[in-house]
């Protein structure tokens, strides 16, 4: 696949809807440890709403079709974490106006600007323990993928990797934000569950362009 273009944003929604239906009891027992048990179903909620939003709106821009997805979000699972997500994607549609598909460089554009979104929405910063901790990497790793001219396969399979190797480091890490942060050192040890949903996301598409790989803009 050399781009995703606005037919292949539906089905990739439906490959995230069908992630966070899969892995909802398992954010549900990871959020538990030291959050309110509900990410896996508020991800359930707004990741299905996103869906049928994109579905819906076939005659939309892809730009708008994003935007139009983090509103449906933030209708549907109006929590922090899907408020943060609604967020992202509102920012990262913006940050594609005018553009008919969606390559490393547009990538880049849009991981750059959801990144950027749900840092000044939450007011967090990397090493705090958060989302960021996943979307911050990835975000640099498309920016160096689109300043060397890598293809889309490629540049998604170093974002995903780098993804993997920033979900683990927040074992490492102490939360300093949200309502992990009143567990401190009792969050040692413990993966983040909010950087799992970005694992999730950029793991998602990654996939979803391997899959595709034969279809062209």
């Amino acid at each position: 696949m050399q781009s995703i273009n606005r037919q292949n944003l539906t089905a990739l929604f439906l490959d995230f809807r069908g992630v966070f239906e899969a892995q909802r009891d398992f954010l549900i027992d990871l959020d538990s440890k030291v959050g309110d048990s509900d990410l896996g179903l508020t991800m359930h909620k707004a990741f299905t709403a996103a869906h049928a939003s994109v579905a819906g709106n076939a005659a939309e821009t892809i730009a708008r079709s994003l935007q139009l997805a983090g509103s449906a979000m933030a209708k549907a699972a109006p929590s922090t974490m899907g408020t943060l997500m609604a967020t992202g994607f509102m920012r990262g549609g913006k940050a594609l106006e005018s553009c008919t598909h969606i390559g490393t460089q547009e990538l880049a554009a849009f991981w750059s600007a959801f990144f950027t979104g749900v840092a000044e929405r939450g007011k967090a910063q990397p090493g705090d323990k958060t989302v960021l901790d996943v979307l911050q990497p990835v975000a640099a790793s498309l920016q160096g993928s689109s300043a060397a001219g890598a293809s889309l396969e490629d540049a998604l399979a170093n974002a995903a990797a780098v993804a993997a190797e920033a979900l683990d480091a927040t074992k490492t890490m102490v939360a300093q934000h949200g309502k992990a942060a009143c567990f401190q050192e009792k969050t040692l040890g413990l993966q983040d569950a909010g950087a799992t949903v970005g694992f999730f996301l950029i793991d998602a598409m990654q996939k979803f362009v391997v899959q595709n790989k034969e279809s062209t803009r």
